[in-house]
Parts: structure tokens; C-alpha cells; sequence
């Protein structure tokens, strides 16, 4: 049987991408397991850091659906999780193939080894993504290779690479990205412009931000608490960019416990944070080429408003596009000048 590792590699990358901004510090990892004649019998990724690894969700869902034994369904606990196949699997992954995103963990951490986990369970075959650069994490693959796994390499690699980029950003400085929501006419003005599923979205990566970043006009038009109330989630510091140090100290910003809130006219506190949203319009987009790693915009389907983007020369590369029930969200990169 030919089997074609591209298509099952992009299962497991569309699925790491739902979680992008999710999982700091951790990366944004997929995993799927294919059995013996080509059927798909897990895709998962990793939803939080501390939780169980891509790779350990996926096991556990082809557990069930190989062996209908469901008392795993009810542990979450990574280590537990580990405990459990080891004890139990009986070798029935013997004919199955596992793909990840990223080569699997080789220390024990927060989590257990996932490259020991894969080891022991009888795999015979493991398609790679992208290497782990990470040193505490590294040579996942030489752990699979020592004890006889067949491992490939760099399927999909600069997808995979892709997935990778806040992570690796994370762990050279700090990772910045750009988010705004549109309608389909391009207008960003004139009350909420998309979904609800959207906007909870955006509140869990604030959740897990440092530091939010937004023009002074914003803040006094919009009177924004730029907070993660919709999940009950922790609200980052903001950086205000403004010329003009008064504000209003009733817009709901300034009263949010336990947060900091800069009024800067430049842009030097970045270097302070690691994980950083930006949000804002056209004169934010100028003001932040240069910080910008990746550009997060969520499109909603339809009409209404009336002012949008001017920096109508500028190029995007897309690597990665979803659509929840109501809008489309995508992931993109400065693309090259034409």
C-alpha cells in the first residue's frame, strides 16, 4: 500500500493550528495514527502547557478506537496517561504509524518523555515534521532510532517549520503578532465586527499574553478594558502608544487589578515581554513593521462600516486559514514585495 505521508502530516498541522497562541510557552504541536491499511485512527494536538503532549492525545484516542477499552477516555494526566498505555497496550499499536508536527520530547518535564512513550509501544514506523531545536528538549528522534523505530524526516518541513515560528521566537527574544477583525467590504470600524466564537478566541491568547499593545486614538474612541473576561482568563499589561499622556483614568483599561499600563510615544518596552499582541488599524499596521512576526486576521462575512486598511501595498504570505461557525480566521507573514 502506498501511503502518502503529506496528506496525513497536513491533518496533523491543520489540527496544531486551532491551538496556535494557545500553548505558551509550549509550541503548537499535531499528531495523527494511521493503522495498518491507511486508516486514520487519531488526530490531536496540544492544547495547553503542562497537558499532555500532542503525541499522548493521539495514543490515547487510537487506544480506544483500537481496543474499545475505555477507562483511559477519563484520564487527562499526562504521566497517568503514559502509565496507562505502557501498562496496557498489549502491542496492538504494533502496526500503526504515528506523525507529529515536531519531533517528539526527549526529556521528562512537566510532562514524561513522549519519544520513550512512542518507543514503548510497539510503533514500527514515525513520520517527522520539523526537528526540535529546543535543547531541553531535543534528540526525541535518536531515542525512536535506538530502539529499532523507522523514522522519516521532514515531511512537510517548511509547514511544519511555519507552525514553529512563535515557539522559536519565544525562545530567541520575544514573539509579536498583529491581530484585527474585518468584514468582507475590509472595514475595521463601527462596533464588534465578528463572531463571538472569534472574540473568546482572542481573550484566551490575551490570557496567555504579557502585553497588549494599542494606539492612544483607540483607547480614547473605544474605551476598551482589553481584558480575557470572556474566559475567565488572567489580563495582560498594555502598552499605550501616545504622543499625549492624559487619558481618561474611568476608560475600564486603567482599572483592571493587577495589571501595569504603559503610555509610551515608542516602542522600546517590547523587549521586555515575550508574548505580545498587538492590536490596532492602519496606523498601528505602519508604526509596527518592524516587530511584527506574524499577522492574525479574522474575517467576518458581511457588510457594514466604513473605514478600513490604507496600506493597500503591502503582501501577505497565508500559512494557515480556518473558519470557526461564522468567521474565517487567518495566520499570515509579510510577503514579498512584487
Amino acid at each position: 500500500m502506498v501511503i502518502d505521508s503529506n496528506f496525513y502530516m497536513n491533518l496533523a498541522l491543520r489540527e496544531a493550528w486551532k491551538y496556535q497562541g494557545l500553548t505558551y510557552p509550549n509550541p503548537a504541536v499535531g499528531c495523527v495514527v494511521v493503522g495498518k491499511h491507511g486508516e486514520l485512527l487519531a488526530i490531536n494536538a496540544h492544547k495547553k502547557a503542562g497537558e499532555a503532549h500532542a503525541e499522548v492525545l493521539a495514543l490515547k484516542d487510537a487506544y480506544i478506537k483500537i481496543t474499545n477499552d475505555t477507562t483511559i477516555a477519563n484520564i487527562f494526566s499526562s504521566h497517568e496517561l503514559h502509565t496507562y498505555l505502557i501498562k496496557n497496550h498489549n502491542n496492538c499499536f504494533a502496526a500503526t504509524s504515528l506523525y507529529t508536527t515536531l519531533e517528539p520530547c526527549a526529556h521528562v518535564g512537566k510532562t514524561p518523555s513522549c519519544a520513550s512513550l512512542i518507543a514503548s509501544l510497539g510503533i514500527q514506523k514515525v513520520y517527522v515534521g520539523a526537528h526540535d531545536t529546543n535543547k531541553e528538549a531535543a534528540h526525541g528522534n535518536r531515542i525512536l532510532e535506538n530502539n529499532g523505530l523507522d523514522v522519516v524526516n521532514s515531511v512537510l518541513k517548511k509547514e511544519c517549520e511555519d507552525l514553529l515560528l512563535p515557539f522559536k521566537k519565544w525562545q530567541e527574544r520575544n514573539f509579536v503578532f498583529f491581530k484585527w477583525a474585518q468584514r468582507l467590504s475590509g472595514t475595521i470600524d463601527e462596533g464588534v465586527v465578528s463572531s463571538k466564537k472569534s472574540r473568546k478566541h482572542v481573550h484566551a491568547m490575551r490570557s496567555l499574553c504579557d502585553l497588549i499593545v494599542i494606539g492612544g486614538n483607540t483607547v480614547r474612541c473605544d474605551r476598551p478594558t482589553l481584558d480575557a473576561r470572556l474566559v475567565d482568563g488572567r489580563a495582560p499589561d498594555v502598552l499605550i502608544i501616545s504622543k499625549e499622556k492624559e487619558f481618561d483614568r474611568t476608560i475600564p483599561l486603567f482599572d483592571v487589578p493587577g495589571r501595569n499600563v504603559y503610555i509610551y510615544d515608542n516602542f522600546s518596552k517590547l523587549h521586555t515581554y515575550k508574548n505580545i499582541m498587538i492590536e490596532g488599524g492602519s496606523q498601528m499596521f505602519d508604526l509596527t513593521r518592524e516587530y511584527v512576526d506574524l499577522y492574525l486576521c479574522y474575517i467576518a462575512p458581511k457588510f457594514g462600516g466604513n473605514e478600513g486598511f490604507t496600506n493597500l501595498d503591502d503582501n501577505f504570505e497565508i500559512i494557515n486559514i480556518q473558519k470557526d461557525e461564522e468567521d474565517i480566521l487567518m495566520w499570515m507573514k509579510k510577503g514579498k514585495e512584487i
